[in-house]
């Protein structure tokens, strides 16, 4: 990452205003996400299975990948300033709600229903950002603020878990405890929205010139929430008439992806990846809560610690992506990266805690290297009136991939979470997509903006 590179793009006042939204919404979503955890697979009355995590990532990821492609339309037709402003106004509620569910002590399908809504709209969210940043930063800027942006962003979740951690130590991880983290978590989310009102209006698009070839009408700005309107004559379209666009929109959207090898196959990649974590992720989770202790106060101790590990990991991603990146390729980082995948998971054979840390430090390198390419890869080759589509689409394969490994590795996995043969799989998938990616992409090569 160059300094005098990151000076520049940190010195646009919308840059910094975009950014800053990011950050206090990330580091909330780091807060809310450690008492989630804390409440369901770190509560002493409560016993960690493979069975109750697939579960839960299947409640609160797969239903919101099917709905994906729909925020994607929304992304398209709405100001994004409007979106990043609203939305963490809803999460706010939404996380209300959960509180009020955790102090009477319900974790059915009410409290994971709550759950589901909140996660969801911060998938809409960040789709935002994405699709925005373009919007505040020049093209040859891009892997540097992405690098910047996603990274940093990533790491202050991470400084949110840990407040969270600590906020559970000095209230007690029960109910009452719960529901007040979450209560914080809720002011913190409307500090988000907050923040978003010094955005200018319109300045983060989509612009109406952008919308030359969408199969959607176009709509009209609304200085209002995303849906409203100044009026009727000049309105945004009805929500009946844009969800029945969905369709005709996604075709258009994949014919516009299918244009674009490098793109299609950048999705491929995350979604490969994403598939493996997920199964690792689990077994993280079993290892700190059955295997490595029996305490769940010291396992959630444990697997904060794994998770810091890998943080460290995604920082350091940030660091050496835009250099590597600059000298060999997006596309053969990407496949270096699957390689250190492979080679570190099958140090993690013995079930140790150390040998299980430096896997988890490799994978955040890894994890945060490939979304890093496969992010600026889109940005770079889909057109600005088809990325909050692309960007929906995207957010749904990183979730969908996910839930579906954690469903499936429910099936097999034993309660602590020692599972050689899955272990090995994993690596020798790893190093499978690493040859496979790194062919089919050197085939489907065409001459791109050299990044700078």
């Amino acid at each position: 990452m160059r300094a005098s590179e990151l000076r520049e793009i940190v010195r646009g006042r919308d840059f910094r205003r975009l950014y800053a939204t990011r950050l206090t919404s990330q580091l909330t979503d780091g807060v809310f996400q450690v008492a989630l955890a804390g409440y369901v697979f770190f509560s002493p009355e409560r016993q960690a299975s493979a069975g109750k995590a697939a579960v839960a990532f299947a409640v609160t990821l797969l239903p919101y990948s099917a709905l994906g492609p729909f925020a994607g339309v929304f992304l398209d037709r709405w100001q994004r300033r409007q979106i990043l402003l609203w939305t963490p106004v809803l999460r706010a509620v939404l996380v209300l709600l959960v509180a009020a569910l955790v102090a009477a002590g319900q974790d059915g399908a009410l409290f994971f229903l709550g759950v589901l809504f909140v996660l969801g709209v911060n998938r809409f969210f960040l789709a935002a950002l994405s699709a925005a940043l373009p919007h505040v930063v020049r093209r040859d800027h891009l892997v540097t603020a992405n690098a910047f942006a996603v990274t940093s962003g990533t790491v202050i979740a991470f400084t949110g878990a840990g407040g969270g951690y600590l906020l559970r130590r000095i209230v007690g991880g029960g109910t009452d405890g719960t529901a007040l983290i979450l209560v914080a978590a809720a002011g913190l989310f409307l500090a988000a929205g907050v923040i978003a009102t010094t955005l200018p209006r319109g300045r983060l698009g989509p612009h109406p010139s952008e919308h030359a070839g969408s199969v959607l009408p176009r709509p009209a700005p609304s200085d209002g929430p995303p849906g409203a309107s100044r009026r009727p004559s000049d309105s945004a379209p009805r929500v009946r008439e844009a969800l029945g666009s969905v369709l005709g929109g996604l075709a258009d959207g994949a014919r516009h992806i299918a244009r674009r090898r490098q793109a299609a196959l950048a999705l491929g990649a995350i979604s490969i990846h994403r598939f493996l974590y997920g199964v690792i992720l689990i077994m993280t989770l079993l290892l700190c809560r059955n295997h490595f202790t029996r305490n769940a106060d010291e396992g959630l101790t444990k697997f904060a610690t794994m998770l810091g590990v890998s943080g460290a990991g995604y920082f350091t991603a940030a660091l050496v992506t835009p250099p590597v990146v600059r000298r060999i390729s997006k596309q053969a980082w990407i496949a270096w990266l699957f390689g250190t995948a492979a080679v570190s998971l099958l140090l993690g054979l013995p079930f140790t805690e150390p040998a299980w840390a430096v896997g988890a430090f490799a994978l955040g390198v890894v994890s945060q290297g490939v979304k890093l390419c496969v992010d600026t890869t889109l940005q770079e080759t889909i057109d600005d009136a088809y990325r909050g589509r692309v960007f929906a689409v995207y957010d749904m394969l990183f979730n969908a991939t996910f839930a579906a490994a954690a469903a499936a590795a429910a099936t097999w996995l034993p309660s602590d979470g020692r599972a050689r043969l899955t272990l090995l799989a994993v690596v020798a998938a790893y190093g499978a997509g690493a040859i496979g990616y790194w062919a089919a992409a050197s085939r489907a090569r065409t001459p791109a903006p050299a990044l700078r």
